[in-house]
């Protein structure tokens, strides 16, 4: 899995903090674990937040996929916002591509069916786009649905933010999927990008010594190998 350079992850640190989607203390993640950071993309809530999000997401998957995609996929509920801005994003870089997301439930009406958006076709790379993989769940859920609507090739994995936590086994939840499904995946930070981002001279007064030392703390019993 590729990396973003150190100036982008300082940039997107400081956008993430600005934010309030990246936050410190005492929570508790979807598997159960008590964590003492946690990143909240439903706490966006502004169309200025989207669209710089957006452009963080497309300048990522045009770094990482030179090779080049035809549509971006955002699983419900989280990805719509996500997959709408990043492909807009795209079409103000030149990269006019398709995108789609999924509904929770069929529409029995209409055209029916649960994809929204440019329908994927025979042949179509598609990148799926996500805030956070902890387990991959998503992924497994959302790729049979694009498997089944055509003979398409998945490509990608982004996240905005990779905790590198062990997914099912030891390795990292995005290690699993990309050798579950022969994709790539990539992340615009990982939370070590970020912790030596907010080290750095100038950056927010957030990592005291007590802290850092429970984010260590956290990263040795629940990291990746």
């Amino acid at each position: 899995m590729s990396s973003p350079n150190a100036l982008d992850t300082a940039a997107f640190v400081r956008f993430l903090l600005e934010s309030d989607v990246l936050r410190f203390g005492s929570f508790t993640t979807k598997s159960g674990r008590q964590t003492p950071y946690f990143f909240d993309a439903g706490r966006f809530g502004r169309g200025s937040q989207l669209e710089r999000l957006g452009e963080f997401y497309a300048e990522r998957l045009l770094q990482a996929l030179p090779g080049g995609f035809d549509l971006v996929f955002g699983p419900a509920y989280k990805g719509i916002p996500l997959v709408v801005a990043t492909a807009t994003a795209l079409a103000r870089r030149g990269r006019d591509v398709g995108f789609c997301f999924n509904r929770k439930e069929a529409k029995n009406h209409g055209e029916g069916g649960v994809l929204v958006g440019q329908r994927p076709k025979d042949g179509d790379r598609v990148v799926i786009i996500e805030d956070v993989t902890t387990a991959g769940t998503s992924v497994r859920e959302t790729a049979p649905l694009l498997r089944a609507a055509a003979k398409v090739e998945l490509v990608g994995l982004i996240v905005a933010v990779d905790r590198k936590e062990r997914g099912q086994g030891s390795e990292s939840a995005l290690s699993e999927v990309a050798r579950e499904f022969g994709l790539s995946t990539f992340a615009i930070a990982d939370i070590d990008q970020i912790v030596d981002a907010l080290r750095q001279p100038g950056a927010p007064a957030i990592l005291s010594p007590e802290l850092e030392a429970r984010l260590s703390e956290y990263r040795a019993q629940y990291g990746a190998a």
